[in-house]
This record gives C-alpha cells, sequence and structure tokens, in this order.
C-alpha cells in the first residue's frame, strides 16, 4: 500500500468519487491537495483539502467498498493532516451526511455552520454542493 499524491489520478478518483455519489463538479482542476491510497497501481481510496487561508475543507474521503475496514480510510486522514499542517492549517472543517461518527472517532467535534470561517464558508461545498442538513465538524491542528 502506498500513500501518493493524486495528480494524475484525476480519472481515478472521479470515477471513485461518483462510485460513492460524492460531488465531483466542482473539484479543483489539478487535485493538488489530494491523495490517494493505491496498491498495484490501482486506486483504493482518496481524500483532499481546499485551502482557504489558515483554514482547510476536508472532503472526499472514500475507500472502495471491498477495502473497507481495513485501516485505509485512518491512515488518509492522518496524511492529510500532516498535508495540512504543513501547508500551516490552524484547523480542518468538513462536512457530511453520513460520517459524523466516524470523525468523531477521529478527534472531530460538531459545531455551527456560523461557526465556520468566512473564508471556509465561501467554497462550493458550503455554498451550494452540500445540503444545509449536513453535519458540520471542525478539528484543531495548532
Amino acid at each position: 500500500m502506498k500513500i501518493i499524491k493524486a495528480k494524475g489520478f484525476k480519472k481515478n478518483v472521479i470515477e471513485l468519487l461518483e462510485s460513492e455519489q460524492l460531488p465531483v463538479n466542482d473539484l479543483l482542476h489539478d487535485l493538488e491537495n489530494f491523495l490517494v491510497v493505491s496498491e498495484n497501481n490501482i486506486i483504493l481510496g482518496t481524500i483532499g483539502i481546499e485551502v482557504y487561508g489558515n483554514y482547510a475543507l476536508l472532503r472526499s474521503l472514500v475507500v472502495k467498498n471491498e477495502q473497507r475496514n481495513m485501516g485505509f480510510a485512518s491512515t488518509l486522514i492522518s496524511k492529510i493532516e500532516e498535508m495540512a499542517i504543513g501547508k500551516n492549517i490552524m484547523a480542518l472543517f468538513l462536512l457530511t451526511e453520513t460520517a459524523s461518527e466516524y470523525f468523531s472517532k477521529k478527534g472531530y467535534h460538531t459545531i455551527e455552520r456560523k461557526d465556520v470561517p468566512y473564508e471556509v464558508q465561501q467554497s462550493s461545498e458550503f455554498s451550494y454542493v452540500c445540503p444545509q442538513s449536513a453535519v458540520v465538524m471542525t478539528k484543531q491542528l495548532r
């Protein structure tokens, strides 16, 4: 298993996200801040961040169904948090409709939308992609 930058794997990442009904229309063109977990050149999972000043929006965590419960998601989260720290990100934010319990176990806690920094609120995820019913979570990195 390898964790590598997603650059060059956009088609594979999009296919994986679409297979789990996750949004892809607003993905950044180059996936510069996305990682993939691969084995034998097969993409098994992905995760990314969108950077907004000192904050970032965590998005698109997905692992292929047949590879779940093998630790890939935890590894991806750890690596993307390391990447965020390296970019001087103070806190990560995310929106989820299905995984709030999972992210709670990873140190994220639920907050109100109004408590999210303005820069992050302007993202497409907050503005129009995710429904108002999505749970908002955050984790302080520094």
